[in-house]
């Protein structure tokens, strides 16, 4: 059947997430030879198969196909038709996306080829290499790519906002965002985000708190998303401190007020505030009012429920995740196992551990193995726990070594818990708890030369023991 080349692009442009259709249409644009070169062709028709390349490469990385994107580029200039701007900012944003190890090389190929065509100076296409560098670890080319857009548009100034906050450059992010002359949501939530992510909670909380008396906020031109919620949502659950949890409480008020949908991420992130800060009161009711329910919700709140001494409650509302057809990830097992943990249910913990890999394939990380020797080691069997550690398929790290330590001195083994301090000494760890609990130790044990040589080695690196405190929220 014969098809014109507008009538095909119409095809792409309806079904642009359907992958088989995709496939059909392709098809249908080779044997009807909108694909294939001909010398005989007007430059319309090759215009126009540009333009059906270019339709094809979006369809394909829209349906998460990325490596299909980059493969067409190769049939378009073997059948000799012209990429544009368009064609390369789409298969920047696939190479960018691609899973494929070569894909820094191929997007550095394809910068060589816009530079050749004349095309380096369109700001789509500048912005579109910002991101593929920051994305892919060359923190200083994306800089530079950047310094070279004539005039950068909002959308470029975000897209380096957030390469400068996953460099842990936060006083260029700072600076380049008041040097801005507008600013939109994405620009905010760039920065409270970045400041987040690079363990600045405070500094995050404060540009939130000058977000939400800036003009544009005020005036309604501008208003916080789900990004932006869960940021600093994030960064009040992860600062422990009274004054946090009363902004987190005004935070989901100003939710509640102004009828902002309570997505799977507002909610979750709500659930794992309030789990984290004690509320699980005001967990469970923002989790019996989600209506919709991920993996990631029912994560946290187990782990609420796990760490507010409900661990009863966390393995049931496990049970009733399964019997939903949920399927459980590694944060489930971390969340379950510290449930089991803190309610020393062993046997049920090592069940459980087992059937991450028999029932889910779930393949077990450092984190599980430092939840079973934290069961085992509370519970008492800690000649089982340091077999279980020798018996690991990987080396211990300081989380696993440390949860030993810690059934060691609950339990006053003096011998082991010296051997196990040892291996956590070369581990370099500048951690206070480790060296306090090996300290605890060898006071318990009158050890008071050995414990003396402990602080003094703290004292020397310039470990200092974490103050405490507390605080009360009548709920």
């Amino acid at each position: 059947m014969f098809y014109t080349s507008e009538q095909l692009l119409q095809l792409l442009q309806h079904y642009t997430k359907n992958t088989n259709k995709i496939k059909q249409v392709q098809a249908l644009s080779i044997t009807n030879g909108y694909l294939q070169f001909n010398p005989a062709d007007a430059s319309k028709l090759k215009w126009m198969s540009t333009l059906l390349f270019n339709a094809l490469i979006r369809c394909y990385l829209n349906v998460g196909q990325p490596n299909k994107s980059m493969l067409l580029l190769t049939h378009m200039l073997a059948h000799r038709a012209p990429p544009n701007k368009f064609t390369f900012t789409s298969l920047i944003k696939a190479v960018s996306s691609s899973s494929l190890l070569l894909s820094f090389i191929v997007g550095r190929s394809l910068h060589s080829h816009v530079i050749r065509r004349g095309l380096a100076l369109d700001p789509f296409i500048q912005t579109s290499f910002v991101s593929f560098y920051g994305k892919h670890g060359s923190f200083s080319e994306a800089q530079l790519v950047f310094e070279e857009i004539l005039e950068p548009c909002i959308v470029s100034h975000n897209v380096m906002l957030d390469v400068f906050a996953k460099y842990g450059d936060m006083d260029s992010s700072v600076l380049l965002f008041e040097q801005m002359c507008k600013r939109d949501v994405f620009s905010w939530t760039s920065l409270i985000h970045g400041f987040g992510s690079n363990g600045f909670f405070l500094s995050a909380i404060r540009y939130f708190e000058k977000m939400m008396v800036d003009d544009d906020v005020i005036s309604g031109v501008v208003r916080p998303n789900e990004a932006t919620f869960v940021s600093v949502l994030s960064a009040c659950e992860n600062l422990d401190a009274g004054k946090t949890l009363c902004l987190g409480k005004q935070l989901h008020g100003y939710i509640v007020k102004n009828e902002i949908a309570l997505t799977v991420y507002i909610g979750t992130a709500l659930i794992s505030f309030y789990g984290k800060l004690g509320c699980l009161i005001s967990a469970m009711k923002v989790f019996g009012q989600m209506e919709t329910k991920e993996v990631c919700t029912w994560n946290a709140m187990i782990l609420s429920c796990a760490l507010n001494g409900r661990e009863q409650l966390a393995l049931d509302i496990f049970k009733r995740m399964q019997q939903e057809k949920i399927w459980p990830n590694e944060v489930t097992y971390v969340a379950v196992l510290t449930a089991c943990t803190r309610a020393k249910f062993v046997k049920l913990g090592l069940e459980l551990f087992r059937s991450m890999s028999q029932e889910y394939g779930i393949f077990p990380r450092m984190e599980h193995y430092g939840c079973v020797v934290d069961l085992l080691g509370r519970a008492g069997f800690l000649v089982e726990a340091e077999n279980f550690v020798k018996e690991m398929p990987f080396e211990p790290d300081d989380t696993v070594l440390g949860a030993l330590l810690g059934a060691c001195k609950l339990h006053g083994a003096l011998d082991l818990g010296d051997k196990v301090g040892g291996r956590l000494f070369g581990l370099q760890t500048r951690h206070s708890g480790k060296y306090i609990a090996l300290w605890d130790i060898n006071a318990s044990a009158e050890k008071w030369n050995s414990a003396a040589d402990l602080r003094q080695v703290m004292v020397d690196a310039g470990i200092r023991k974490v103050e405490a405190f507390s605080f009360v929220d009548p709920q």
